[in-house]
């Protein structure tokens, strides 16, 4: 159904532990799909049809294809979680793919999207991954083996009584990146992405990706235009793994202006996901 919101079942029909949001707006979505569908995973501090951080500016996507915006455990409809973790979101990824998906993940979302290729590539049309979260394939390099001291540091100093509202304004203002209103699923989303197990430590098999029969796309941003602290201390270190990543598992490397990709540059992202989908379903 055009446009609707309903809790995931895997093809088995037992009910998923995470709800997804289905956008549907082909002319007659009861149809037999000439065309895959798509799973999108989401990072942190967000959930599936964010507009902020989320998929919002993909939805004209779903005029083609049948769209499933995941909400990770305790984000967005998804039930809450004690502890988020890459690891988990690839289970319910697999779930979510069916017979057979494309799979966008970004950031923490593209870490459990490229676990979930590793698990069963069987189910993988294609893979699109947006500045994934995953640092230490490149842990090699001077800025990210930096990124991952620093990463490692922050976590294990963040105060016990830290609230989600703090843990917000932090996570933002630190990076001199304006803070998001603190509505009550912000404050839900801040209050996971707190308590997640974190990504950058992911350890993922990208000579099993490389190898993997389905075409890969890698989308990141110039880091052009962004607040210096945030560019010198997210920017760079994801510039150089996306760099890594892709030259590891084979991927195309698309770059475009900015630093949220699908979020800054939705028009120039969406026609290279076509672009890939409708040649991964006609190869």
């Amino acid at each position: 159904m055009s446009g609707a919101s309903r809790d995931s079942r895997n093809p088995a029909g037992s009910r998923l532990p995470v709800h997804a949001t289905v956008w549907d707006d082909r002319p007659n979505p009861l149809a037999p799909a000439a065309r895959a569908p798509v799973v999108l995973v989401h990072g942190i501090l967000t959930w599936g049809t964010d507009p902020r951080y989320g998929f919002a500016a993909q939805r004209p996507l779903a005029a083609r294809r049948r769209l499933l915006l995941m909400d990770r455990r305790g984000y967005g409809r998804s039930p809450d979680v004690a502890r988020s973790d890459w690891a988990v979101d690839a289970e319910d990824i697999v779930g979510l793919l069916g017979t057979g998906a494309h799979l966008v993940g970004h950031a923490y979302g593209g870490v459990g999207a490229m676990a979930a290729a590793v698990r069963r590539p069987d189910l993988v049309r294609s893979l699109t991954l947006i500045q994934p979260g995953a640092l230490r394939p490149a842990e090699r390099h001077p800025v990210v083996a930096e990124a991952l001291v620093r990463a490692r540091a922050a976590t294990a100093a963040l105060p016990p009584d830290l609230t989600p509202a703090e843990f917000l304004r932090g996570a933002t203002e630190s990076v001199g990146m304006e803070t998001p209103e603190a509505t009550p699923e912000r404050l839900r989303a801040a209050a996971t992405t707190m308590a997640e197990l974190p990504c950058w430590d992911a350890d993922i098999a990208l000579a099993l990706l490389a190898r993997a029969a389905f075409p890969k796309l890698l989308v990141s941003g110039d880091w052009e235009g962004a607040p210096e602290p945030y560019r010198t201390y997210a920017g760079l270190p994801l510039i150089a793994c996306a760099e890594e990543i892709a030259e590891a598992t084979g991927a195309a490397h698309l770059v475009v202006p900015g630093y949220y990709p699908h979020i800054q540059q939705p028009e120039r992202v969406n026609t290279a996901l076509e672009h890939l989908w409708d040649a991964a379903d006609q190869g």
